[in-house]
Parts: structure tokens; C-alpha cells; sequence
């Protein structure tokens, strides 16, 4: 049997730690609060408690199983190796579809605070093509770039948390409305805001996902993913608050740029244009590290014939897989020039819930000597990602099982002949 060509160990638990919040800060502050408000009002709060339970349990099935299989592939091999080849396979299609939905609404985030009106799918498909570029050049590079987005972007929230504590004299009885409206929107509607918001948590799948290119995987991996999550679900409470406390619900819903409307409800004008250049910032830090992480899925699976074989190559200079990430560049702009925001918000949440389904699926079958984390957690992670995918809005659960049942058939259909 040929050997496979491997990818290099080059990366810290300071690159993964970054590259985690670099997926998840830029995925949930400027994206998915606006349509989790429109779910669920108030409730929003309650939603994203939800959304960082269900996101821990499933942190820990990752964690534990990156540290017994630390390669490429993330629960696509995770799947294979516990499950079977068929659960490998959905997983993995899993992953793809809904990351590759994650792409288009990280670059449609950017292009709405980045691009002149009118230019926003243009300026959408040129961000995906230099993106590319940059992973095409090394992970190296990919690391460095989303350091200094994380940074611009964390400036930038501090900055937005500031004006909305600096204008809250303007909303005395916002504290009373949060308490009295909470449930308004009923179990249905938090629900459903957590599906949504849970899109924004699944950055650390990409830590995972780079086994194969992290120093000591069965130590960074499983620290990364942990101090990346915390941070995170911290950051996003503070943000979801202040946001919350300043717009209101309504508004928040119906807000194309928040951030930039809570500094400008605060008073700060002046601080617009530095929260739309962050926004833009991070938005393109959360696209570098899933175009980074839906590569090296697509490279697993291609090695084992889940995909074309073509995509299998890795860079003889570089060590990427420069053929998979060329291939979903070129499938990003396509959909980036069909979809809206709010629909890949929702495509995108269906199929990374069904893959943390299988993640957990797989850490529950590990044998007693691989286990770090006790079997309710895998439990409870399969019984809420189960929950979140049928409160999910319906038309992006139509469109992803009509899109999981097409991966699947065309499988069959390919290992028949």
C-alpha cells in the first residue's frame, strides 16, 4: 500500500487556542444574534445558556477522541474508526455541507459591513478567493492572520460593550423587561434561537479537525478546545447582554449591522467605523479557520475514497491540501451568489448538529482506557443536538435533509459500481 503523504506538526497551543476563537468570535457576535432575537426576543439569554451546555458536551467528545485519534478528519475518522464507515461518511458530508454554509455566511457578514451598497456579492466572492490564497501558503500563515483578527476583534467588542454600558441611563427598565419577557417566546422559540446560536459555538471543531498539523495532540488538543469554548460562551454573554440592554429585542432583530447599532445608540458615532472594520475583521478570521478546517476534512475523506481521490494531495512545499481548499473556494463563491445570511445561518446549524450527534455517538463507544469525560455528557450531547435540529426553522431542515440524503445516495450509488 502507498504511503500517504502527511501534513507537518507545526502548531502550538497558542495557534489552536486562536484559531478556535478566531471561528467562533467572528461566527457569533456579527452573525447570529439577530436571527436567535428573532426567535426568541428576550429569551435569546436563555437560548444561548442552552446553545454552551449542548456546546461543552460536545467539546469534551471532541476533546476525548482527537486525544485517542490524533490525525485529519475530525469525527468523519472519529465515525470510521467507532462507528463504521457509513457513520464515518455523514458525519463527514455532515461537516462539509454545513461548514461549507458557514463560509458563505462569514463572507456575506463581511461583504454587509465591508462592501459599498450594491457590491456586497462581489466583494463576498473576491474575500473567498484571497482567503484561499493565504491557506494555499501554509497553516503557519493561517495561524498568524487569525492571531491578529482575534485581537482586532476582541478590541473591537470592548469597545461596543463600552458604549452600550455608557448609554444604558437611556433604557433604565431594561433589567425589568429582560426578567418579565424572558419566556415570552416559549420552549419553541428558545429553542430554536439556541440551533441558531449553536452555529456560532462550533468553531472548535476546527481545532480538532487539525490534529494531523498540532504538536503533542493528546495534550493541545483537548486544552485548546476547553480555554477556546470558555473564552468564548464568556465573551458572547457580556456582548448578548449589553446588546440585548441597548437595542432591545425588536430592533436587535431586525438589525442588519447590531454592533454598530449599539454604538450608535450609545452616543459613540465616532466609533462606528472602527466597529464595522471589526466586524469585517473578524468575520474574515472565522472564514480563514473553517476554510482551513473543511480542507483537511475533505482531505480525510478523499484518502479514503469519500471524496475524489484528487483531493487527497497535499502541497509538496507548503503541507496543505491545496486541491480540497481550491475546490471549496471555487463552491463557496457559488453559493455565496444564491444564498441569504439567515438561510446559511440555519443550513449551517443543521449540519454541524447532526455531526456533534455522531461526534458524541463515537465518544460514548470509546473503551474506559481512552475516556476523560463521563458517559452522561456524551448522552446529554446527543439528546440536545437532537433537540436543536427540529426547532430548527423548517426550510433549513428541508434543505438539509434533502442535501445529507443526496451525499448519502450518491455514495451508495458509487461504491455498487
Amino acid at each position: 500500500m502507498t504511503q500517504q503523504p502527511r501534513l507537518s506538526r507545526r502548531l502550538g497551543l497558542g495557534d489552536a487556542i486562536f484559531i478556535g476563537l478566531g471561528s467562533m468570535i467572528g461566527a457569533g457576535v456579527f452573525a447570529a444574534f439577530a436571527p436567535a432575537a428573532a426567535a426568541a426576543g428576550w429569551g435569546l439569554l436563555v437560548g444561548l445558556v442552552v446553545a454552551a451546555i449542548i456546546a461543552y458536551c460536545n467539546a469534551t467528545a471532541s476533546a476525548q477522541l482527537a486525544a485517542q485519534y490524533p490525525s485529519s478528519g475530525g469525527t468523519y475518522l472519529y465515525g470510521r474508526e467507532r462507528l463504521g464507515e457509513w457513520w464515518g461518511f455523514a458525519a463527514g458530508w455532515s461537516f462539509v455541507i454545513g461548514k461549507t454554509a458557514s463560509c458563505a455566511a462569514m463572507v456575506l457578514t463581511f461583504a454587509a459591513y465591508a462592501a459599498p451598497a450594491g457590491w456586497g456579492k462581489p466583494v463576498a466572492a473576491i474575500a473567498v478567493a484571497c482567503l484561499v490564497l493565504v491557506n494555499y501558503f501554509g497553516v503557519t500563515r493561517t495561524a498568524f492572520l487569525t492571531r491578529i483578527l482575534v485581537v482586532v476583534s476582541l478590541l473591537v467588542l470592548a469597545v461596543v460593550v463600552a458604549s452600550g454600558v455608557a448609554g444604558w441611563e437611556a433604557a433604565p427598565d431594561a433589567g425589568i423587561s429582560a426578567v418579565t419577557h424572558i419566556l415570552d417566546a416559549g420552549v419553541y422559540g428558545i429553542l430554536q434561537s439556541a440551533g441558531l446560536l449553536f452555529f456560532a459555538f462550533a468553531g472548535y471543531a476546527r481545532i480538532a479537525t487539525m490534529g494531523e498539523e498540532v504538536r503533542d495532540p493528546k495534550r493541545t488538543i483537548p486544552r485548546a478546545i476547553v480555554v477556546a469554548l470558555g473564552a468564548v460562551v464568556v465573551i458572547y454573554a457580556v456582548v448578548a447582554v449589553v446588546t440585548l440592554t441597548t437595542l432591545g429585542p425588536n430592533k436587535l432583530a431586525s438589525s442588519a449591522a447590531p454592533l454598530v447599532d449599539v454604538v450608535v445608540a450609545g452616543r459613540w458615532d465616532w466609533a462606528a467605523p472602527i466597529v464595522q472594520i471589526g466586524a469585517a475583521s473578524a468575520s474574515l478570521g472565522a472564514l480563514l479557520a473553517l476554510i482551513a478546517g473543511i480542507g483537511r476534512t475533505s482531505l480525510a475523506m478523499a484518502r479514503e475514497g469519500d471524496l475524489p481521490r484528487v483531493l487527497a494531495a497535499v502541497h509538496p512545499r507548503y503541507s496543505v491540501p491545496h486541491r480540497a481548499e481550491l475546490a471549496l473556494g471555487a463552491i463557496v463563491i457559488v453559493v455565496v451568489l444564491l444564498v441569504d445570511l439567515r438561510g446559511a445561518i440555519a443550513f449551517s446549524s443543521f449540519g454541524v448538529l447532526l455531526y456533534y450527534f455522531i461526534a458524541n455517538l463515537a465518544a460514548l463507544r470509546q473503551e474506559d482506557a481512552a475516556r476523560s469525560f463521563p458517559r452522561w455528557l456524551q448522552v446529554l450531547g446527543m439528546a440536545g443536538c437532537l433537540l436543536l435540529v427540529v426547532t430548527l426553522p423548517p426550510l433549513g431542515i428541508a434543505v438539509g435533509v434533502a442535501v445529507l440524503a443526496v451525499g448519502l445516495l450518491g455514495r451508495l450509488v458509487l461504491r455498487r459500481r
